[in-house]
Protein backbone atom coordinates (compact mmCIF):
# COMPACT_ATOMS: atom_id res chain seq x y z
CA UNK A 1 0.00 0.00 0.00
CA UNK A 2 1.13 3.63 -0.90
CA UNK A 3 1.79 6.19 2.10
CA UNK A 4 -1.07 8.26 0.34
CA UNK A 5 -3.44 5.46 0.59
CA UNK A 6 -2.97 4.25 3.52
CA UNK A 7 -3.44 8.24 4.64
CA UNK A 8 -6.42 8.23 3.04
CA UNK A 9 -7.55 4.83 5.13
CA UNK A 10 -6.29 6.47 8.42
CA UNK A 11 -8.48 9.36 7.83
CA UNK A 12 -11.45 7.18 7.48
CA UNK A 13 -10.77 4.75 10.14
CA UNK A 14 -10.65 8.22 12.55
CA UNK A 15 -14.07 9.68 10.92
CA UNK A 16 -15.73 5.99 12.29
CA UNK A 17 -14.30 5.67 15.28
CA UNK A 18 -13.52 9.80 16.38
CA UNK A 19 -9.50 8.45 17.37
CA UNK A 20 -7.01 6.28 16.40
CA UNK A 21 -3.41 4.77 18.03
CA UNK A 22 -0.51 4.50 16.53
CA UNK A 23 -0.08 0.86 17.74
CA UNK A 24 -3.51 -0.57 16.17
CA UNK A 25 -3.01 1.26 13.00
CA UNK A 26 0.26 -0.25 12.67
CA UNK A 27 -0.65 -3.57 13.12
CA UNK A 28 -3.35 -3.24 10.58
CA UNK A 29 -1.41 -1.92 7.98
CA UNK A 30 1.84 -4.60 8.58
CA UNK A 31 4.08 -1.29 8.87
CA UNK A 32 6.10 -0.17 11.56
CA UNK A 33 5.28 2.46 14.38
CA UNK A 34 7.50 4.92 13.20
CA UNK A 35 5.45 4.90 9.59
CA UNK A 36 2.53 5.06 11.43
CA UNK A 37 3.49 8.07 13.19
CA UNK A 38 5.11 10.24 9.68
CA UNK A 39 2.18 9.30 8.26
CA UNK A 40 0.25 11.40 10.94
CA UNK A 41 3.14 14.07 11.11
CA UNK A 42 2.01 14.43 7.62
CA UNK A 43 -1.76 14.39 8.06
CA UNK A 44 -1.11 16.65 11.34
CA UNK A 45 0.77 18.88 8.60
CA UNK A 46 -1.72 19.42 6.16
CA UNK A 47 -4.34 20.34 8.66
CA UNK A 48 -6.74 17.02 8.46
CA UNK A 49 -6.33 15.42 12.44
CA UNK A 50 -4.28 16.37 15.66
CA UNK A 51 -2.32 14.50 16.99
CA UNK A 52 -2.63 13.47 20.48
CA UNK A 53 -0.03 11.05 22.83
CA UNK A 54 -0.64 7.72 21.25
CA UNK A 55 -2.30 8.84 18.24
CA UNK A 56 -4.47 11.11 17.37
CA UNK A 57 -8.27 12.49 16.69
CA UNK A 58 -10.13 14.93 14.58
CA UNK A 59 -8.75 18.33 13.77
CA UNK A 60 -10.83 20.39 15.71
CA UNK A 61 -11.35 24.52 15.62
CA UNK A 62 -9.12 27.11 16.81
CA UNK A 63 -9.18 27.64 20.51
CA UNK A 64 -11.65 31.09 20.65
CA UNK A 65 -13.98 29.48 18.10
CA UNK A 66 -17.39 29.17 19.62
CA UNK A 67 -20.52 27.85 17.65
CA UNK A 68 -23.47 29.06 18.32
CA UNK A 69 -26.51 26.94 20.62
CA UNK A 70 -28.29 26.10 16.87
CA UNK A 71 -25.36 24.95 14.93
CA UNK A 72 -24.38 22.71 18.69
CA UNK A 73 -27.50 21.44 19.07
CA UNK A 74 -28.06 18.36 16.50
CA UNK A 75 -24.85 17.44 16.75
CA UNK A 76 -23.85 13.75 18.64
CA UNK A 77 -27.64 14.42 19.52
CA UNK A 78 -28.10 10.33 20.13
CA UNK A 79 -25.11 10.43 22.47
CA UNK A 80 -26.01 13.56 24.21
CA UNK A 81 -29.57 12.18 24.54
CA UNK A 82 -27.77 8.90 26.09
CA UNK A 83 -25.87 11.53 29.09
CA UNK A 84 -28.60 13.43 29.79
CA UNK A 85 -30.97 10.58 30.99
CA UNK A 86 -28.00 8.93 32.61
CA UNK A 87 -27.40 12.45 34.61
CA UNK A 88 -30.81 12.48 35.10
CA UNK A 89 -30.80 9.98 37.95
CA UNK A 90 -28.40 11.36 39.70
CA UNK A 91 -31.12 13.90 40.94
CA UNK A 92 -32.36 13.56 43.81
CA UNK A 93 -35.97 15.98 44.54
CA UNK A 94 -35.63 18.75 46.38
CA UNK A 95 -31.88 18.87 45.55
CA UNK A 96 -30.41 22.63 44.85
CA UNK A 97 -28.39 22.47 41.69
CA UNK A 98 -26.24 24.05 38.97
CA UNK A 99 -26.71 23.38 35.11
CA UNK A 100 -24.29 25.03 33.31
CA UNK A 101 -24.79 26.17 29.56
CA UNK A 102 -24.55 23.62 27.11
CA UNK A 103 -26.59 21.57 24.79
CA UNK A 104 -26.08 18.33 26.92
CA UNK A 105 -27.01 20.43 29.76
CA UNK A 106 -29.98 21.48 28.12
CA UNK A 107 -31.07 18.08 26.94
CA UNK A 108 -30.51 17.18 31.23
CA UNK A 109 -32.89 20.38 31.72
CA UNK A 110 -35.95 18.94 29.46
CA UNK A 111 -35.84 15.69 31.88
CA UNK A 112 -35.94 17.09 34.91
CA UNK A 113 -39.37 18.76 35.06
CA UNK A 114 -41.20 16.43 36.68
CA UNK A 115 -38.67 16.19 39.88
CA UNK A 116 -40.37 17.75 42.21
CA UNK A 117 -38.56 20.04 44.61
CA UNK A 118 -35.99 21.10 42.78
CA UNK A 119 -33.88 24.40 42.79
CA UNK A 120 -31.86 24.99 39.75
CA UNK A 121 -29.28 27.68 39.55
CA UNK A 122 -27.78 28.11 35.68
CA UNK A 123 -26.44 30.40 33.55
CA UNK A 124 -28.14 29.24 30.04
CA UNK A 125 -30.85 30.50 28.47
CA UNK A 126 -32.71 27.66 27.09
CA UNK A 127 -31.66 25.69 30.58
CA UNK A 128 -33.82 28.17 31.99
CA UNK A 129 -36.50 28.12 29.00
CA UNK A 130 -37.20 24.46 29.37
CA UNK A 131 -37.81 24.68 32.86
CA UNK A 132 -39.56 27.54 32.75
CA UNK A 133 -42.06 25.93 30.18
CA UNK A 134 -42.70 22.43 31.10
CA UNK A 135 -41.62 22.45 35.16
CA UNK A 136 -43.97 22.07 38.26
CA UNK A 137 -45.20 24.68 40.09
CA UNK A 138 -42.90 23.61 43.06
CA UNK A 139 -39.51 23.94 41.28
CA UNK A 140 -37.84 27.13 41.67
CA UNK A 141 -35.46 28.27 38.82
CA UNK A 142 -32.42 31.05 39.46
CA UNK A 143 -31.38 32.90 36.33
CA UNK A 144 -27.87 34.42 36.39
CA UNK A 145 -28.00 38.24 35.04
CA UNK A 146 -24.98 38.39 32.66
CA UNK A 147 -23.59 38.94 29.02
CA UNK A 148 -24.63 36.27 26.43
CA UNK A 149 -22.48 34.55 24.30
CA UNK A 150 -22.58 32.40 21.17
CA UNK A 151 -24.24 29.54 23.01
CA UNK A 152 -26.77 31.29 24.80
CA UNK A 153 -24.93 31.56 28.31
CA UNK A 154 -24.89 34.41 30.27
CA UNK A 155 -21.29 35.09 31.75
CA UNK A 156 -18.85 38.05 33.04
CA UNK A 157 -19.30 39.89 36.72
CA UNK A 158 -22.63 39.71 37.12
CA UNK A 159 -23.05 36.45 36.46
CA UNK A 160 -20.16 35.49 39.15
CA UNK A 161 -21.03 37.77 41.52
CA UNK A 162 -24.81 35.97 42.00
CA UNK A 163 -23.35 32.75 42.33
CA UNK A 164 -20.84 33.58 44.61
CA UNK A 165 -23.66 33.66 47.47
CA UNK A 166 -24.55 30.18 46.33
CA UNK A 167 -24.32 26.79 48.06
CA UNK A 168 -25.63 23.87 46.02
CA UNK A 169 -25.84 20.03 46.05
CA UNK A 170 -24.36 19.19 42.53
CA UNK A 171 -23.16 20.59 39.57
CA UNK A 172 -23.62 19.74 35.61
CA UNK A 173 -21.17 21.26 33.84
CA UNK A 174 -21.01 20.65 30.04
CA UNK A 175 -17.82 21.92 28.66
CA UNK A 176 -16.32 22.60 24.94
CA UNK A 177 -13.14 20.50 24.97
CA UNK A 178 -11.57 17.59 27.34
CA UNK A 179 -7.33 17.86 27.50
CA UNK A 180 -5.23 15.52 29.19
CA UNK A 181 -2.73 18.49 29.68
CA UNK A 182 -5.73 21.34 30.00
CA UNK A 183 -8.22 19.61 31.49
CA UNK A 184 -11.72 20.78 30.64
CA UNK A 185 -11.73 23.61 28.88
CA UNK A 186 -14.24 26.52 26.94
CA UNK A 187 -13.47 28.97 24.42
CA UNK A 188 -14.97 32.14 26.14
CA UNK A 189 -12.59 33.34 28.61
CA UNK A 190 -15.70 35.30 30.33
CA UNK A 191 -17.66 31.79 30.67
CA UNK A 192 -14.49 29.62 32.21
CA UNK A 193 -14.77 32.22 35.42
CA UNK A 194 -18.74 32.10 35.19
CA UNK A 195 -17.90 27.95 35.13
CA UNK A 196 -15.08 28.30 38.17
CA UNK A 197 -17.99 30.30 40.21
CA UNK A 198 -20.37 27.33 39.43
CA UNK A 199 -17.57 24.73 40.27
CA UNK A 200 -16.60 26.47 43.38
CA UNK A 201 -20.57 27.03 45.08
CA UNK A 202 -21.01 23.31 44.48
CA UNK A 203 -20.50 19.96 47.03
CA UNK A 204 -19.82 17.56 43.87
CA UNK A 205 -19.11 18.18 40.17
CA UNK A 206 -20.64 16.12 36.93
CA UNK A 207 -18.96 17.19 33.55
CA UNK A 208 -21.69 15.74 30.92
CA UNK A 209 -19.26 15.73 27.51
CA UNK A 210 -19.86 13.46 24.22
CA UNK A 211 -16.55 11.61 23.11
CA UNK A 212 -16.12 14.07 20.50
CA UNK A 213 -14.79 16.65 23.42
CA UNK A 214 -11.68 14.51 23.99
CA UNK A 215 -8.98 16.36 22.10
CA UNK A 216 -10.51 19.54 22.08
CA UNK A 217 -8.81 22.59 23.77
CA UNK A 218 -10.58 25.93 23.96
CA UNK A 219 -8.46 29.15 25.30
CA UNK A 220 -9.37 28.65 28.73
CA UNK A 221 -9.20 25.96 31.10
CA UNK A 222 -11.88 25.53 33.64
CA UNK A 223 -10.89 23.31 36.07
CA UNK A 224 -8.57 20.03 35.48
CA UNK A 225 -9.43 16.68 35.09
CA UNK A 226 -9.07 15.63 38.77
CA UNK A 227 -11.86 18.04 39.61
CA UNK A 228 -14.63 15.94 38.69
CA UNK A 229 -16.08 13.82 40.77
CA UNK A 230 -17.97 11.89 37.71
CA UNK A 231 -17.78 12.44 34.22
CA UNK A 232 -20.70 11.05 31.83
CA UNK A 233 -19.94 10.73 28.34
CA UNK A 234 -20.82 7.63 25.40
CA UNK A 235 -18.96 4.77 24.66
CA UNK A 236 -17.12 5.81 21.50
CA UNK A 237 -14.68 7.21 23.74
CA UNK A 238 -10.97 6.18 22.03
CA UNK A 239 -9.25 3.43 24.29
CA UNK A 240 -6.41 6.33 25.22
CA UNK A 241 -8.86 8.84 25.99
CA UNK A 242 -10.21 6.38 28.78
CA UNK A 243 -7.06 5.17 30.32
CA UNK A 244 -6.35 9.07 30.77
CA UNK A 245 -9.79 9.73 32.27
CA UNK A 246 -10.15 6.59 34.21
CA UNK A 247 -6.79 7.61 35.67
CA UNK A 248 -7.68 11.41 36.49
CA UNK A 249 -11.68 11.72 37.22
CA UNK A 250 -13.57 10.25 40.18
CA UNK A 251 -15.63 8.14 38.17
CA UNK A 252 -15.61 7.76 34.37
CA UNK A 253 -19.34 6.92 33.22
CA UNK A 254 -19.75 5.76 29.52
CA UNK A 255 -22.97 5.13 28.64
CA UNK A 256 -24.41 3.16 25.11
CA UNK A 257 -26.32 5.40 22.88
CA UNK A 258 -29.04 4.49 20.49
CA UNK A 259 -27.70 5.73 17.27
CA UNK A 260 -30.77 4.47 14.93
CA UNK A 261 -32.80 7.37 16.53
CA UNK A 262 -30.61 9.77 14.70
Amino acid sequence: MLARQRQTAILERLRLAGGVRVTELAAEFGVSDMTIRRDLDTLHEQGLLAKVHGGATPAGPGSTDEPGFRAKADRQSAEKAAIADHAAGLVRPGAAIALSAGTTTAELARRLVDVPGLTVVTNSLPVAEALHIGGRPDQTVVLTGGVRTPSDALVGPLAVAAIAALHLDVLFLGVHGISERAGFTTPNLMEADTNRALVAAADRLVVLADHTKWGTVGISSIVPLDAADVLVTDDRLTPEARRVLDDRVGELVTVPAQRGAQ
